[in-house]
């Protein structure tokens, strides 16, 4: 079971019936009711000053690798906690409510995207046991940053993807990183349906990269931990819900910090669903501790455009043991919000990450979130993802026929300014 590789103390544990399992790299779910499982890692004795260097692997011991471990890095993490007070102005004039905002940009991860921080672990664990063949089922986003770091391991990597709903840059990378690729006539639920069959049918000849697999997930809930040694623990945290891994994660590590004594108190978790991909969030608005799957999900937020996910236990959790919430928002609001984040604050955000903003939105307006709530929106990758969504975006646009005349229109407008 390769238990060299697994810092002293891990085990994995059943998220539903809580059967305990020592840390085996190929045991993906609950021998006794089939449920996922997730990764408890020892906080004993970490204290703030345990952690060096930058980014993933500063947090090496709240990482479930062992320090045998080399890891498969390109310097992911240490992402920018940005303080939004042009939106903070915004909101104050038009709801007299002034929260305290912050987006945590991931799309300044090396292949754009949260997933990075999955990936260097996960990447790291399939170098370490010399698989022969990865795999993942994807959206679009653990598609590029899977190919990307299996390309740096020298790991063969297979994505299933469904066919014509990956955002083109995200395809793009894909193909430039070296993958190959499976496209499916289905949703992505079809490709993670493919997946996981091929994975269990190989009996460890498949080697899975999706968010089945808990040990992808250690990395990304070291978002909280970026947080939490920035600027405290917020009074809320928006994540964009697609799979349900991501949030998740995030609750994983600011429960971790807690449990360690570095932090004192938790914040609030908050899923954001669109509105043609929300099984969790409309099962949480009708009281359901069980998501309502949606067979054909249909959303200008890629990212997310997922009816049936897999973490939907652990996400779920997240949300009701931290006392948050689920909302759901529309693509018009989805792609107001990515408009928003990009010309008031710099910040170009595809619309899955972007929908953390709308979802900011909707809870300042229904009194959710008031005055003087620290609130950090994750913003789960960047704008460049998704050209085509930029590309909706309204500007002022003018033609010139030469440089005279192009000189003519800026002193123009140097006047009118």
């Amino acid at each position: 079971m390769a238990l060299w590789m697994f810092r002293r103390g891990v085990v994995l544990r059943c998220v539903n019936c809580g059967e305990i399992y020592e840390p085996d790299p190929f045991l993906f779910k609950c021998r006794k009711c089939g449920s996922l499982l997730e990764v408890l890692v020892p906080v004993e004795g970490v204290s703030w000053s345990s952690f060096r260097g930058r980014g993933v692997w500063r947090y090496r011991p709240l990482l479930p690798v062992s320090d045998d471990v080399k890891p498969v890095t390109m310097g992911e993490g240490g992402t920018p906690l940005i303080r939004c007070e042009n939106i903070e102005a915004w909101l104050r004039d038009r709801y007299g409510v002034a929260p305290r905002v912050y987006v945590k940009f991931e799309g300044a991860n090396p292949t754009g995207s949260f997933k990075d921080r999955g990936m260097t672990v996960i990447a790291s664990i399939a170098r370490s046991l010399r698989v022969k063949l990865v795999a993942a089922a994807s959206t679009g986003n653990t598609a590029s940053s899977a190919a990307a770091y299996t390309a740096r391991a020298g790991l063969k990597m297979v994505l299933v993807l469904p066919k014509g709903k990956v955002a083109k840059g995200k395809l793009g990378q894909s193909i430039l990183y070296g993958a190959t690729i499976i496209e499916v006539d289905g949703s992505f639920d079809d490709a993670m349906k493919a997946v996981q069959d091929a994975v269990e049918a190989s009996k460890g000849g498949i080697y899975p990269f999706n968010s089945f697999n808990p040990w992808r997930l250690e990395g990304q809930k070291t978002i909280a931990f970026e947080i939490a040694e920035e600027i405290g623990v917020p009074d809320f945290v928006i994540v964009p819900v697609g799979n349900g891994g991501n949030i998740s994660a995030i609750w994983k590590g600011f429960n971790e910090l807690h449990k360690a004594g570095l932090i004192d108190k938790l914040p609030r978790m908050v899923g954001v669903q669109a509105e043609g991909a929300a099984p969790l969030a409309t099962a949480f608005e009708k009281g359901l501790d069980k998501p309502l799957f949606v067979d054909k999900p249909e959303t200008v937020a890629t990212a997310i455009r997922i009816g049936r996910p897999v973490n939907w236990m652990k996400a779920l959790r997240a949300v009701k043991e931290s006392g948050g919430l689920f909302t759901k928002v529309s693509d018009d609001e989805i792609l107001s919000a990515m408009r928003m984040l990009a010309s008031m604050e710099g910040v170009g955000a595809e619309p899955a990450g972007a929908s953390s903003l709308a979802g900011l939105l909707k809870l300042v307006e229904d009194g959710t979130i008031g005055n003087n709530d620290t609130v950090v929106l994750v913003a789960t990758g960047h704008a460049l993802k998704d050209p085509d969504a930029m590309l909706r975006a309204s500007t002022k646009m003018l033609h010139a026929s030469s440089s005279s005349e192009a000189a003519k229109l800026l002193l123009e407008m140097a006047e009118k300014s």
